[in-house]
């Protein structure tokens, strides 16, 4: 198609004048509409962005690669040339690159070795509305670096895109809208639930090509599926179909050679049918779709607690993403739509995926940020603030790792393991293994850990004897049984027969193979030795400690697989593990038990040293000697324990102790009602309620309150010379309360906050003393004849309060104006009572 014949090209004019004006521009336009490969040749060729080049930001390696391929080709120039594109540990680009499509990451990086981005006039985030988490922060950096270069034009570009919050964190800026052209799709739901463990999904989607072919739908058809491994067994189910003859069919997704990725992108002489990832949702236009059958799958980045890392799990789509897939439909003429999911099931679909900052790891981005000299992360001007419990777990683990100091600012190891493009935990292992030579073991455990696990859990007893013949009982770590099943399924070239005997899943084991050779190239790019040798047991288990130091987990007893973690967390060492019988382990995995609170499960463990926590974390060890109280033992011991992070290692008990030290533990728990002291009665209680009264009441004449702090100073006096629950008993108590008043204030308790009052008909009522309230006497109404208004205690400034009780000793009313009493209840309540009791006097 002539590039000049796009929606978005009817933007140009508007969009130059804007660029000249200002520097700030959100652009939205449907897929399909050229602006990912119009709008960065626009701001080059208007020459509003001034000499340096234009950057593009696209979040997947595929779309950068084959969007500067199509640019380049559009400008009658080489790739590589004018135009180019820099992808992870790929790059084509020169000194005459003038646009430069980039992976969201390489920006990020770029900020790090070049902070003002010089020979950089423009930047443009196209699909932002996917909002990818290094989007969302390298936008934030822009911004920050627009403060000192307002020469720097900033473009945000999306398909569908919620303006409002994105305007307000760019103002000021400039909107501009193309409306595009979209033909109608027609979409078909699928008539029933397709079970994918049934039916398979590539199965599935090999019936709707058929139906849709054979109901003459012209055009040619592209195909939604969540990974490769999917997109194989779709092409070759589709292939299998005699409809199919007249078609090519080919895979579209990250890991195919370049040569691959243009010919599903390029021109064919038949109609054909394009197996793609969600790649082509919006980043890739394929000309001659008119056909879009979707799985309503993808691979989903989210942070998985368990492991601690961000994971890839084929999960549902969103409703909006559907939309988008329909949308490649209706490019260029009415096409149809096949979902293989009801009608009914797309309703409870989520409208949009969360922004990756709210369901990603942070660890990486925020150790780039640290990095790039910003340490106070928690005020960083995020365009949607992450939840403050994961940023805080996640500068707890780059504390861990060593990738920042206790001030928080990036160490030494931290600056090195900020050059791996990778998780800081297995940059972490990476360095560890370059330094104790095991590069090789270290980037398979990575590898082992990015997905499902290849060994099958509760198989039978004949498969795990097989298993254990075959792979051995190592007992120093889960992982060395990992890496002998993997070898065992990479040399039977992932048969599934051979795998199964021993309980391998052979499909998750065939997808450890590349994750471990890109470990082993970024490792290589790094500068890393890979070792020839094959490493000592110790080496390799030093190695996973470095990466996993947060998991330290240290059994409590010999004949339980219950485990004290670091951080203050408890859990159950996993029944299977080959390290269960070790007393100090750590944890690659760690699953929250549910409705557990702190309670966890501990999987894929190593067993591990004290003395190498000594050796590699000796500014995390602690050696501690206190007095604390034994809950068992009912009394107080000087505890000497060592511990890590928390976590004690080993602990031992002698029962001399500090007195004074042992008075204020001893306090402690009895105020705690751990412990109880005999003579401390109601009595005593009762009398501190009416020093309280009193010091509350009548300020001026100087009674101390006994608050809190004075009850903890009096039960630390009693306890002096205590040590144990059997000393508490015969304490004596008064002697220490009363000591709290001299002998006139003792004497002025006595007179003016009394026990008892007595009334005008001869009774000493008793006086109760509630703390926050104002003392009460309590009397049936026939004891109260005569008083005409309330008693007064304190000098006459605190009023008493008065209870009229029934002759059954129910309270009645509670007041504090007798008079009112009189003339208002009391005629009321002698209505109503003396029926009741007519033998009393009723006056």
């Amino acid at each position: 198609m002539d590039p000049k014949k796009l929606p978005i090209y009817g933007l140009r004019a508007e969009l130059a004048t804007a660029l000249e004006t200002e520097n700030r521009l959100i652009i939205e336009a449907p897929t399909g509409s050229g602006k990912s490969t119009q709008v960065p040749q626009i701001v080059l060729d208007c020459g509003v962005a001034g000499p340096g080049e234009v950057v593009v930001l696209q979040p997947r390696r595929l779309a950068a690669r084959l969007l500067a391929k199509r640019v380049a080709f559009e400008r009658n120039e080489p790739l590589g040339g004018e135009v180019g594109y820099q992808v992870r540990m790929e790059s084509h680009v020169s000194a005459k690159t003038q646009i430069r499509y980039v992976t969201e990451g390489i920006l990020l990086r770029q900020f790090l070795s070049d902070p003002e981005l010089r020979g950089v006039s423009a930047i443009i985030f196209d699909e932002f509305h996917e909002r990818h988490i290094y989007g969302d922060i390298t936008l934030a950096r822009a911004l920050r670096l627009q403060q000192t270069r307002p020469d720097l034009k900033i473009i945000v570009m999306s398909a569908t895109l919620d303006a409002g919050p994105l305007r307000d964190y760019l103002v000021p800026c400039r909107e501009l809208k193309s409306e595009g052209r979209m033909f109608p799709v027609e979409i078909n739901y699928a008539p029933k639930r397709i079970d994918f463990r049934r039916r398979p999904m590539w199965e599935a989607a090999a019936d709707a090509f058929e139906q849709a072919i054979e109901s003459g739908a012209e055009g040619d058809v592209l195909v939604f599926m969540p990974g490769g491994y999917e997109i194989s067994r779709t092409v070759e189910a589709i292939r299998a179909r005699k409809c199919a003859r007249a078609f090519t069919v080919m895979p579209l997704h990250g890991e195919l050679s370049p040569r691959d990725q243009d010919a599903a992108v390029g021109e064919c002489d038949k109609r054909k049918v394009v197996v793609a990832t969600n790649v082509a949702e919006t980043s890739i236009t394929i000309d001659g779709i008119r056909i879009v059958i979707d799985a309503g799958l993808a691979r989903i980045a989210k942070y998985d607690p368990n492991r601690g890392i961000d994971t890839l799990l084929v999960e549902r789509i969103s409703r909006a993403s559907a939309d988008q897939r329909t949308g490649r439909a209706g490019r260029t003429a009415p096409g149809t739509c096949h979902r293989l999911w009801t009608e009914q099931e797309h309703v409870a679909r989520p409208m949009q995926e969360l922004p990756e900052i709210l369901r990603h790891d942070l660890a990486e981005v925020v150790l780039t940020l640290k990095a790039g000299g910003i340490d106070d992360v928690e005020n960083f001007q995020w365009l949607e603030k992450p939840n403050p419990k994961s940023l805080a777990q996640t500068l707890t683990l780059l504390t861990d790792l060593g990738a920042i100091g206790h001030d928080g600012k990036l160490a030494a190891i931290g600056k090195k393991m900020v050059s791996f493009p990778m998780h800081p935990r297995y940059a972490r292992m990476l360095l560890a293994g370059g330094q104790y030579e095991c590069v090789r073991q270290a980037c398979l455990i990575a590898a082992l850990t990015q997905g499902r696990s290849i060994l099958e859990r509760n198989k039978g007893a004949a498969t795990r004897g097989k298993r254990d013949d075959v792979l051995g009982e190592d007992g120093i770590s889960d992982f060395m049984r990992l890496m002998h099943a993997w070898a065992f399924a990479d040399k039977s070239r992932y048969s599934v027969d051979a795998c199964r005997k021993l309980g391998v899943n052979a499909a998750a084991a065939r997808q450890v193979k590349p994750l471990y050779e890109r470990f082993m190239k970024i490792a290589e790019k790094e500068g890393l030795k890979v070792n020839s040798r094959e490493p000592y047991d110790e080496d390799l288990q030093k190695c996973i400690l470095l990466a996993f130091s947060d998991q330290v987990a240290k059994r409590r007893d010999v004949g339980t697989l219950h485990c004290e973690v670091v951080h203050g967390r408890t859990g159950d060492l996993d029944r299977d593990s080959v390290v269960r019988d070790s007393s100090l382990v750590v944890a690659a995995e760690i699953r929250e038990i549910e409705g557990r609170g702190l309670n966890v499960k501990l999987n894929l463990c190593t067993a591990v040293e004290e003395v190498w926590l000594d050796e590699l974390f000796p500014d995390d060890m602690e050696d501690k000697i206190e007095a604390v109280f034994d809950p068992v033992l009912k009394r107080v011991v000087s505890k000497h324990w060592k511990s890590f992070r928390g976590l004690e290692l080993h602990a031992s008990m002698k029962q001399e102790v500090d007195l004074q030290q042992a008075a204020e533990i001893m306090a402690a728990e009895v105020l705690a009602g751990r412990l109880s002291l005999h003579k401390w009665d109601d009595q005593v209680e009762r009398w501190i309620a009416r020093v309280n009264c009193l010091a509350e009441g009548c300020p001026d004449y100087g009674i101390p309150a006994i608050d809190d702090e004075a009850r903890e100073a009096m039960v630390q006096e009693i306890c002096l010379g205590a040590v144990c629950k059997r000393d508490l008993k015969d304490r004596s108590v008064w002697k220490v309360v009363k000591s709290w008043l001299s002998a006139v204030q003792l004497d002025m308790i006595d007179k003016q906050a009394p026990e008892r009052i007595k009334l005008p008909s001869g009774v000493n009522a008793k006086v109760r003393y509630e703390p926050g309230q104002a003392p009460v006497v309590s009397a049936t109404i026939q004891k109260l004849y005569g008083l005409e208004k309330v008693p007064t205690i304190g000098f006459g400034l605190i009023p008493v309060a008065v209870e009229a009780l029934a002759p059954n000793q129910r309270p009645q009313q509670k007041t504090q104006d007798m008079k009112s009493f009189w003339e208002n209840a009391y005629p009321m309540l002698k209505k109503e009572l003396k029926g009741r009791y007519p033998k009393h006097e009723w006056r």
